[in-house]
């Protein structure tokens, strides 16, 4: 306390100074309008200013949660879509009656673990048994196509990544449904090849490539990418494409693992099949 009264004392110009300037401030505020309005209109401009700055910060630290958010939710309405119903004819001598099963389902998934630089390169996504994914499920995100699950665990799956030496998706041309199939060649991760596309195909630099349904895991018209350049080798009969891929495999995030529902059925038939025609 003596310390203070001293420091008080030592000070007491300044001290005095600095009061009778609060007073003044005080004063003019409270005793003329102009200035008190101005003064108010400022302290709330700067107390809006660090409300807005907080908010900011607040919001910046729940992306990750609004991403987790939206990426159900984006799930959700692909679940909706037609294109993943399938018609059912009721009656086979009235064509139009017919009714819509389901055949495909979105489960929202995460990436924790990828590489693109193997000549075998994997995927890791934070869902697996318990969230009902299986095997040979197709793996996209909001940009494309992305891969394919082989290997499940309680609540982790592992992918075979559209840049693997093994995978190969039966693709089309949207223009004329030309078909093809589309693999890595191993050299940059934002191209494949697309081969297989017949010569009286009108193809072009710039052509959209999407899924076929003979994929049997993919859904039909899903989105692979683009052509980049084309060439005819000496006596093939097709054309090879090189393909810009429209998902940035080295960043995706955020992905979905899809389910036909439908898969079992038809490939016990066609294994089936098969085995009569091998006999």
């Amino acid at each position: 306390m003596r310390n203070l009264i001293a420091f008080l004392i030592k000070h007491n110009f300044i001290v005095l100074f600095l009061l009778l300037q609060v007073i003044a401030f005080w004063l003019m505020v409270n005793r003329n309008g102009y200035q008190g309005s101005h003064v108010l209109n400022t302290s709330n401009a700067a107390v809006a200013g660090a409300y807005q700055t907080a908010a900011n910060t607040k919001e910046y630290f729940a992306l990750k949660n609004e991403n987790d958010i939206l990426a159900n939710e984006n799930a959700m309405l692909r679940n909706l879509l037609k294109s993943n119903y399938a018609a059912i004819p009721l009656k086979s001598y009235t064509l139009k009656d017919t009714l819509y099963m389901q055949q495909y389902t979105y489960t929202s998934a995460k990436v924790v673990n990828t590489s693109v630089n193997k000549r075998r390169n994997y995927l890791t996504l934070n869902v697996g048994k318990n969230q009902g994914i299986e095997k040979d499920m197709a793996i996209i995100s909001p940009e494309g196509i992305v891969g394919i699950v082989v290997d499940v665990s309680a609540n982790y799956s592992s992918a075979m990544s559209l840049l693997h030496k093994d995978v190969s998706v039966n693709c089309q041309l949207k223009k004329d449904n030309n078909y093809g199939s589309i693999s890595w060649d191993g050299s940059s991760y934002e191209y494949c090849l697309l081969t297989d596309i017949p010569t009286h195909s009108r193809i072009k630099k710039g052509d959209t490539v999407i899924t076929s349904e003979l994929s049997g895991i993919f859904p039909q018209g899903l989105i692979v990418g683009t052509i980049e350049s084309f060439e005819r080798k000496q006596n093939d009969p097709f054309y090879t494409a090189k393909v810009k891929l429209s998902s940035n495999l080295k960043k995706v995030n955020h992905v979905y693992v899809i389910k036909n529902k439908f898969k079992n059925e038809r490939d016990s038939l066609e294994t089936k099949t098969q085995t009569q025609l091998d006999n």
